[in-house]
C-alpha cells in the first residue's frame, strides 16, 4: 500500500443535509449531544443523509514481540496463541461481543510464535516476533511495509464484505510496551509519561517498563520526535501496530468510517496520522482506556471518546461495546419525527 495516498475527502452535502434534518427533529437543538453530532459526522462518512451501521467489521491482528524477554508482561508469550484458538473459538470477549453486535470477526496472525497454523486464524505473518528493540530495531523497512500491507488487505476483505464500519483489535504480550514506546517516541514523551500496567504488573514493574522504554527511545535516537514516524515503528513498534495503521490508512483512503479501540489501537491510530494528516477525519474513537497514557495519546490526536468504562483489554472490546451507541444515534436521526410531520410547533 501507499500510506501517503491521500484520504477519501468526506461528503460535506451529506452533513449539511443531516444537519438540516437534525434542526427539524422534535427536539431542541443540541438536546441529544453527541449522539446529534454522531450521527452527522456518520453522515459525511458515508456519503448519505441518513447514516446506519449494519454490517460492522473486526480484524484482530496478533503478534509477539521481543521486548517481552524483559520481563514486561504478566503473562508469559504463550498466551497471545492460546488466546488465538479462544478468538476463532468464540470463548473470548471480543468474540460474544461480536456475536451481540451482529459483526464479522476475523483474526490474522501477523508475526506470533505459534509453531503451525491456527485453524481459522489468516496467515499473513511477516516474522515470527518482532526482535527485542532494547538491543536492535524492532523490525526492518521492509518488514514495516509488509505489516501495512497487511492492514490494507484487512480493510480490502471489509470492504468486500460490504462493511459500514471498521473496527481494528490487537493481541500481542508486551504489546502494550510496544504501543507506549512508540506512542512516546512520535509524541518526544519519556517513557514514564505512557507507561501502564498493561496486563497486571505492579509499580514496580510500570516503573521497569518506563526506564526500558526511555533506554530504547536513546538506543534508537528517538529521543526527540522522528521526522519519519516509520523510523518510530521500525525501531520500537509491533507488527500488529504497523497493520492496524495500515488498515486505517487503507480505510481513510477507501472512505470506509473507523472505530479505534483502546490504548494500543489508539497509538496505532497516532501513527497512521502522523504518516497522512488526513487519516483522522475517518476516526471515531470508541473509549477511554484505564491505561494511564491512553489519556495523554487521545489528547494529542484531539479524539473525545465515547464510553468511559474503565475497561483495558484490548481485542477491540471497547470498540465492539459502542456499536449499540453508534446504532442509537443513526436510529435517533432517521427515526424521529420532523416538528411538521409531528404537527408540534417549531419555537
Amino acid at each position: 500500500m501507499n500510506p501517503l495516498a491521500a484520504a477519501k475527502p468526506l461528503d460535506e452535502a451529506a452533513r449539511a443535509a443531516a444537519l438540516a434534518r437534525q434542526a427539524q427533529l422534535t427536539k431542541p437543538p443540541g438536546s441529544l449531544g453527541r449522539l446529534e453530532t454522531l450521527a452527522t459526522t456518520l453522515a459525511a462518512m458515508q456519503g448519505r443523509p441518513l447514516p446506519r451501521i449494519q454490517q460492522p467489521w473486526i480484524s484482530i491482528f496478533a503478534a509477539d514481540h521481543g521486548v517481552a524477554a524483559e520481563g514486561v508482561s504478566a503473562f508469559p508469550q504463550s498466551v497471545t496463541q492460546q488466546m488465538l484458538a479462544n478468538f476463532v473459538g468464540g470463548g473470548a470477549a471480543i468474540s460474544v461481543l461480536a456475536r451481540e453486535a451482529g459483526a464479522t470477526l476475523e483474526v490474522i496472525d501477523v508475526g506470533t510464535l505459534a509453531p503451525s497454523p491456527a485453524a481459522g486464524v489468516i496467515q499473513a505473518q511477516v516474522a515470527c516476533s518482532t526482535a527485542n528493540f532494547c538491543r536492535q530495531p524492532a523490525m526492518s523497512a521492509a518488514q514495516a511495509h509488509a505489516a501495512l500491507d497487511a492492514g490494507a488487505d484487512a480493510c480490502a476483505r471489509a470492504r468486500a464484505g460490504g462493511a459500514d464500519l471498521f473496527i481494528g483489535g490487537e493481541m500481542g504480550i508486551a504489546n502494550t510496551t510496544a504501543a507506549a514506546a512508540l506512542a512516546c517516541a512520535l509524541l518526544g514523551l519519556p517513557g514514564a509519561a505512557l507507561a501502564g500496567a498493561g496486563t497486571g504488573v505492579d509499580v514496580a514493574g510500570v516503573a521497569r517498563k518506563a526506564a526500558l522504554i526511555d533506554r530504547a527511545l536513546a538506543l534508537h535516537g528517538l529521543a526527540a520526535a522522528p521526522s519519519d514516524p516509520l523510523q518510530a515503528l521500525c525501531a520500537v513498534g509491533g507488527f500488529e501496530i504497523g497493520a492496524l495503521a495500515g488498515a486505517y490508512l487503507a480505510a481513510a483512503q477507501a472512505g470506509v468510517p473507523v472505530l479505534v479501540d483502546g490504548f494500543i489501537c489508539s497509538a496505532a491510530a497516532l501513527l497512521a496520522v502522523r504518516l497522512n494528516p488526513g487519516a483522522r477525519d475517518w476516526m471515531l474513537f470508541a473509549h477511554a482506556s484505564a491505561e494511564s497514557g491512553h489519556a495523554e495519546i487521545l489528547r494529542a490526536l484531539d479524539a473525545q471518546p465515547l464510553l468511559a468504562l474503565d475497561m483495558r483489554l484490548g481485542e477491540a472490546s471497547g470498540a465492539a461495546a459502542a456499536i449499540p451507541l453508534l446504532r442509537l444515534a443513526c436510529a435517533l436521526h432517521a427515526g424521529m419525527a420532523t416538528f411538521a410531520e409531528a404537527g408540534v410547533e417549531n419555537g
